[in-house]
């Protein structure tokens, strides 16, 4: 079962956030599934994760093209995981259930702390993962840098 993680997004835009846990989680070896509410926007991630540094190459799509299932990682608004993914991160306050969490490894949720509507959508889906009985660890970029300000164990 998975933990998920949310991140409170206050000083960096969600490009450059992701950019570094798309990393961290190929380097893990695992499959992703980015999730976004509108197509557009993920078409503008799309095209930041391909402007990154050569040595920062991050190889994904965009859902709804012949090689979705081959994706390392994969931009999609559907609720769909078609490339086998391992870990979720959604984005833009898109919609998560916390019964999809039950095959993973981990969940990251991504929302902007200067957004009223991500903030106050993060802070109904942590009730929501706390009613489930899941793992979630809320994390915070307010200082300057990223620091865990509450843990919830599983059970």
């Amino acid at each position: 079962m998975a933990e998920v993680i949310f991140y409170h997004l206050t000083r960096n835009p969600v490009d450059v956030t992701l950019q570094g846990l798309l990393t961290r989680a190929l380097e893990r070896k695992w499959r992703v599934v980015v999730r976004g509410r509108e197509r557009a926007r993920l078409e503008w991630l799309d095209e930041k994760l391909w402007m990154g540094a050569e040595e920062d190459f991050l190889p994904h799509g965009l859902s709804g093209g012949p090689h979705d299932a081959d994706q390392p990682v994969l931009l999609t608004e559907t609720r769909a995981l078609p490339n086998g993914a391992a870990c979720l991160m959604t984005v833009d306050g898109a919609l998560l259930d916390p019964a999809e969490a039950a095959g993973l490894e981990r969940v990251c949720v991504l929302f902007d702390g200067n957004n009223t509507e991500e903030l106050e959508g993060a802070r109904g889906l942590w009730k929501t993962i706390a009613s489930a009985g899941l793992a979630a660890q809320y994390w915070s970029e307010e200082s300057g840098r990223w620091e865990k300000k509450m843990e919830r164990p599983s059970g």
